[in-house]
């Protein structure tokens, strides 16, 4: 749990500050229009690198930090579905997608098994 959690932590980081630092950049790699306002998607690479240092405080105790892992969990599944809304209504297209393997669904069977472990040590230590 903890080596997922710090694996997260500096993925998550590190993808914040590309974000940030370069937020074009993306949006010229899956063939899309250049943002008009990219301070929107500065502030997004801002929240995702405030992810990673939650996940990485969470590693020393993922059990007892069971509720940062949690809303990891939850972004990493309404990511997707806002991806996949958004490519059924033709205003992503499905190059976008690509970036969901490494932000979300390689996170599904970790994050679940750590709220999993959580649930299990809280409900019969209770």
């Amino acid at each position: 749990m903890k080596i997922t959690l710090q694996l997260a932590a500096i993925y998550n980081i590190i993808w914040g500050a590309w974000v940030v630092l370069f937020p074009q950049q993306f949006f010229y790699l899956v063939g899309m229009e250049p943002l008009n306002h990219p301070m929107v998607w500065q502030g997004m690479g801002m929240v995702i690198g405030v992810y990673g240092l939650g996940y990485w405080w969470a590693s020393y105790n993922p059990i007892k930090h069971w509720p940062i892992v949690a809303v990891g969990f939850l972004g990493k599944i309404f990511g997707p579905l806002g991806f996949v809304f958004n490519y059924l209504t033709g205003d992503a297209p499905g190059a976008f997608g690509y970036m969901l393997i490494t932000n979300d669904l390689i996170w599904w069977v970790p994050f679940f098994l750590i709220l999993k472990a959580a649930y299990h040590q809280h409900r019969f230590s209770a």
